[in-house]
């Protein structure tokens, strides 16, 4: 049974069920769209982390909170796996001028947000970091960095040994896990 959130008018709504679609038969590069038939303002994907960084090897959980002010606001974005990220706080909340400063409510996609966050991983942006030791590291001591963000990548991030339907089947958010944390959306 599909929900729709009663703070989201009819257009948006039919706009983000288009969108998932779309998003189920693109092939992103290192980014696989997890659907919720049962309720579409369920955003989530799995990020593969990109070759040649810290997080190469692992899989990180992802969800996209649609707001009540979507797509005047931007989404928010939240890393379900703990990921040591500057960008990326300590709760998972990612900062992305995309999804922030530079969101045009009239020109936007679920995949570009999704690509951006990649991206993001390839290219932190320490100015702005969320994470202040990530950044204070990153800018200090990058192979210092490198090696804690590693290492969180090898304890809290699944293996791309899983597949990705394994992964669709992990535990959504707000299990309390040891590896992920409690995300309500709001």
């Amino acid at each position: 049974m599909l929900r729709q959130n009663e703070n989201i008018s009819p257009k948006v709504f039919n706009l983000l069920i288009r969108q998932m679609t779309a998003l189920q038969q693109e092939k992103l590069d290192g980014v696989q769209f997890v659907p919720n038939h049962e309720d579409p303002l369920d955003v989530q994907a799995i990020v593969e982390g990109p070759t040649q960084t810290p997080y190469e090897g692992g899989t990180y959980r992802l969800k996209i909170v649609i707001g009540a002010e979507f797509p005047q606001q931007p989404p928010r974005a939240v890393f379900l796996t703990k990921i040591f990220h500057p960008n990326i706080s300590q709760n998972g909340d990612v900062c992305v001028n995309t999804l922030k400063r530079d969101w045009d409510p009239q020109n936007w996609s679920l995949a570009h947000v999704l690509q951006v966050i990649r991206c993001l991983l390839i290219v932190p942006f320490p100015e702005s970091a969320l994470n202040e030791e990530a950044g204070r590291l990153f800018m200090e001591s990058y192979h210092e960095y490198y090696s804690h963000a590693a290492m969180m990548n090898r304890v809290h991030a699944v293996t791309a040994a899983e597949t990705p339907a394994n992964l669709a089947n992990t535990p959504e958010a707000g299990d309390n896990s040891e590896d992920q944390w409690d995300v309500t959306g709001e």
